[in-house]
């Protein structure tokens, strides 16, 4: 990190726990060391760019017409925003007998909520593994707006 960043860390986390311990701060030296670091991370990156792309190709026959949706450079989640009226706070019960969740997006917001929107975890899946979340989420969508039309 830049100099001034890790200054700035270092007060945070002085106020918050004054030290780590010594034995911690060797086990994590002795680990970075043993270990290609940069390895693991392309590795890492590689893996979280495949999941994150098996989730874009899904999306358009998952979500309703009219969603729109991010495609992130890096992290572990995209943000999805359904067509009006939807609200995903209230859906979620209905998503979630259909076993695969998604997290509302409207307590993300600092000011006025966006209710239609809701925030999507592509890296503790395989791609497999997205593609039958994303049907499920697609079925329990559907159901849910039939049964409120």
């Amino acid at each position: 990190a830049p100099a001034g960043l890790r200054r700035a860390c270092a007060v945070a986390k002085q106020a918050a726990d004054l030290h780590t311990p010594t034995v911690n701060q060797l086990a994590a030296a002795r680990y970075l060391a043993d270990n290609d670091l940069d390895a693991h991370v392309a590795r890492v990156a590689a893996a979280y760019g495949a999941r994150r792309d098996a989730m874009l190709a899904g999306l358009p026959t998952a979500l309703p017409a009219g969603s729109t949706w991010t495609r992130p450079e890096g992290g572990m989640f995209l943000w999805v925003r359904l067509p009006e009226p939807y609200d995903t706070t209230a859906l979620l019960p209905d998503v979630v007998r259909h076993d695969v969740a998604y997290v509302p997006g409207a307590p993300f917001h600092a000011g006025e909520p966006d209710r239609a929107t809701l925030r999507l975890c592509f890296v503790t899946q395989s791609p497999d593994e997205i593609a039958e979340g994303l049907r499920r989420l697609g079925e329990g969508l559907r159901e849910a707006a039939h049964r409120t039309a």
